[in-house]
């Protein structure tokens, strides 16, 4: 199998470095989908790491893209002057539509709503979470396909996270693919296909009516939870959360968002990545194979190799200076973690995938600072656990056929990947 092939790839590289340098827009997800856009990023950080673009999309206009790992560190870490306010995407929300999240606000809000919900993935609840993932994923593999095609994502990746996720928020069981179908619909394009309609305006009145259900069917468990003593879920920790029990409609959805596509959409995609790469990298799984005790290892160079989410955005709050370039108050960045992953003078070989590299933690992937992804050790738990439960099971898993990206700047991931478990050990 021939994931997107060398003549596309060569191709697409030639067409990058024939551009103008101002006409390189990285948030076009057309190269997210057909997975050329390495080469975009790779011309920015050795041309113009701070990069000023325009894009068509009115909501998007004018923005900085920093490509650099330097550059995007003092970025994320400086909360001070690149605020998360409004919001973490390029894409400035619709002023009757707004969804607060604590990802998407600033100190001291921010601080007293992520200390509400993070004990539910600290050490010792992870510790009770570990037996329930891995007597799930032992569900889910025994019940794959033996020598016959189907989808890992639909079957195998999108399971697992949400089921771990319905686990999260105590949510009912028979309808926790709702979790799923609200995760896409939150971060599709218009023209993704998740909508009936690829009108811009019409598939956005279908996003809006989508997320008020959700919304709608989690009021009805918050009313539940608020009447209830305080359990150790999410939804009870939110009912009940001093900074967070008094939300009004829109902010509980925003922060409601927040957690299923946190929880969801990017182990998800971490799972399904890392079968495609050590699909496309024999060696490596060879190597896994020969030695389980690599797992944890592999976790953390897919997640960095993946990157599954593309890049965060923040509002420089006064003129500051990066790069050599003055950014304006009021300014869009864009902290494109998929380009600090394979930034060449701080990663040896980053467009490789090598399982047991040396500072294999060393990623972008989860952010850093005081937005730092507040699910990490759950999302490496859910990897690490799949992987165990697989080199029990499965002596080879092949990949058949390329597979379908997100149609996304943001989302790094797929929509399918077929596959074949010849045998079962």
């Amino acid at each position: 199998m021939d994931d997107g092939s060398i003549d596309v790839k060569r191709a697409a590289r030639e067409a990058v470095y024939a551009m103008d340098l101002k006409d390189i827009n990285p948030v076009d997800p057309e190269p997210f989908r057909t997975d050329t856009w390495a080469p975009y990023f790779e011309r920015l950080r050795a041309e113009d790491p701070v990069h000023w673009a325009v894009s068509d999309e009115p909501e998007v206009g004018g923005y900085w893209s920093v490509t650099r790992w330097d550059d995007i560190m003092a970025v994320d870490t400086n909360h001070e002057a690149f605020s998360s306010e409004p919001t973490i995407v390029l894409p400035d929300p619709a002023e009757d539509f707004t969804l607060p999240m604590f990802i998407a606000m600033d100190p001291p809000k921010h601080d007293v709503q992520r200390k509400t919900v993070s004990p539910i993935v600290a050490g010792p609840n992870l510790a009770k979470l570990e037996p329930i993932i891995r007597e799930r994923a032992a569900v889910i593999l025994d019940a794959c396909p033996i020598g016959e095609e189907f989808d890992w994502v639909d079957k195998v990746s999108i399971e697992l996270t949400t089921m771990t996720l319905a686990t999260l928020f105590d949510f009912p069981w028979e309808d926790r693919r709702k979790l799923t179908r609200w995760s896409d619909v939150a971060t599709a394009a218009p023209d993704s296909g998740v909508f009936k309609s690829t009108d811009p305006e019409e598939a956005e009145n279908e996003r809006r009516a989508e997320l008020f259900e959700c919304v709608d069917y989690f009021m009805r468990l918050w009313n539940e939870r608020v009447n209830a003593p305080p359990a150790g879920d999410l939804i009870s920790m939110l009912a009940h959360g001093e900074s967070t029990r008094d939300m009004d409609r829109m902010e509980y959805l925003g922060n409601l968002i927040l957690l299923i596509v946190g929880g969801n959409d990017t182990t998800r995609n971490t799972i399904t990545g890392s079968v495609l790469a050590l699909h496309q990298n024999p060696e490596q799984n060879r190597k896994l194979r020969d030695n389980p005790a690599l797992i944890p290892s592999m976790v953390s160079e897919t997640i960095r190799w993946q990157t599954p989410l593309a890049y965060m955005r923040r509002r420089a709050t006064r003129d500051i200076e990066l790069g050599g370039k003055t950014i304006k108050q009021g300014d869009k960045v864009a902290m494109w973690y998929v380009s600090g992953n394979r930034d060449e003078t701080v990663i040896d070989r980053p467009n490789d995938y090598i399982i047991d590299r040396e500072r294999v933690r060393q990623h972008l992937s989860f952010g850093f600072g005081i937005h730092r992804c507040v699910g990490n050790r759950l999302a490496e738990l859910q990897l690490k656990v799949i992987w165990e439960e697989i080199l029990k099971r499965f002596p080879k898993i092949e990949v058949t056929g390329a597979p379908r990206r997100v149609y996304s700047s943001f989302v790094k991931g797929y929509e399918t990947l077929p596959v074949i478990i010849p045998t079962r050990l």
